[in-house]
């Protein structure tokens, strides 16, 4: 063999090996754990090409400096698919795993729990503090969000469905706040369908109107349609509902903590104690469970209850039972406090 022939076979070794040893640093780097120790998300703006990925990758941590980077990227181009959006990488994911996530477009979903019982300027509060969403509301007043949802505004305090909803980054609180309403109206619709002949409601605003009174009056399932029941019969026989939550909801941010008398008899359209028959819309979010008690309340002769002092209620038919079912609650609650 010639020298010359000694030297290029040398040099083909070389390059060789140097190629052996690239592809497997490039197999290497894709397959090691990201640099992160705990749940990271992680945001790539629009228009951004592989500088722009690598550059922010390595500056928040998540990927060392390496050469292999761009390799990668070029031996599988596949990986170089990246979309703009905001992801969630988890500790132990490799680096093509991170770029796989990144190609398939899955952005990150948040959960946001929108609680049943709530007014609207608590879900209101509640979107506010959530991360990664857009806010598009300029205040928090009912005919705001009302235009945002092009809804009467008589639609949308408890026209909205309480439950925990997923979202990507930059949805708009408009946006949660029209699913909310799209599957309350749809539950309204099927509870309307099927509710009990002969409830005393002229319209669906009063059957989620008396769930949300329901929603705020027990949080015992098995209470929800005795509830229902009590406020049925005093609608039937012409009695005021007398419901502290409708007057709590009427003072707005008056309310602090303690109702008096003066508060029951001060009116407002919503106060039951001194408005006949319903008041003028819900009070609250109510759930599906509330809805449904609304729409098949069990058939009694209540027309009072009375906190018991162990997490529920007692109902009576009259206002002698009644009253004896006050002084117990009163007896509890001193012996609970140690009087």
């Amino acid at each position: 063999m010639t020298v010359k022939r000694k030297l290029f076979t040398g040099i083909v070794v070389i390059v060789v090996a140097a190629i052996a040893f690239s592809y497997w640093q490039i197999r290497q780097f894709a397959d090691s754990a990201l640099t992160i120790n705990k749940e990271t998300i992680f945001t790539l703006p629009a228009g951004s090409g592989r500088v722009v990925l690598e550059a922010e990758l390595n500056r928040q941590h998540i990927v060392p400096q390496t050469v292999w980077f761009g390799w990668l990227l070029k031996l599988e181009p596949e990986l170089a698919k990246f979309k703009a959006g905001t992801y969630r990488f988890t500790q132990g994911m490799t680096v093509r795993q991170m770029l796989d996530l990144l190609a398939s477009g899955k952005e990150a979903q948040f959960p946001l729990r929108l609680v049943e019982g709530q007014r609207l300027q608590e879900w209101l509060a509640q979107l506010r503090a959530a991360p990664y969403i857009k806010h598009t509301l300029s205040d928090d007043k009912l005919a705001t969000v009302a235009a945002a949802l092009s809804l009467p505004e008589q639609d949308v305090e408890g026209w909205l469905f309480p439950d925990t909803y997923a979202y990507t980054a930059n949805t708009t609180d408009v946006a949660l706040l029209k699913r909310a309403n799209e599957r309350m109206v749809k539950l309204v619709d099927n509870q309307w369908q099927g509710k009990m002949d002969g409830l005393p409601y002229k319209d669906k605003n009063d059957l989620v109107t008396m769930a949300s009174i329901v929603e705020k009056e027990t949080a015992l399932s098995d209470e929800r349609s005795k509830v229902a029941s009590v406020f049925i019969n005093r609608l039937r026989v012409g009695m005021r509902l007398q419901t502290d939550p409708t007057v709590i909801y009427g003072m707005g941010d008056s309310y602090k903590g303690t109702l008096t008398r003066k508060d029951l008899d001060t009116p407002t359209p919503y106060n039951t104690y001194v408005i006949a028959g319903m008041p003028p819309g819900p009070i609250a979010m109510p759930s599906k469970a509330s809805l449904e008690a609304a729409a098949h309340p069990v058939k009694t002769d209540f027309l009072y209850f009375v906190a018991d002092g162990k997490g529920g209620h007692t109902f009576t038919t009259n206002l002698a039972s009644h009253n004896r079912a006050v002084q117990a609650w009163r007896l509890a609650v001193k012996e609970k406090n140690g009087q």
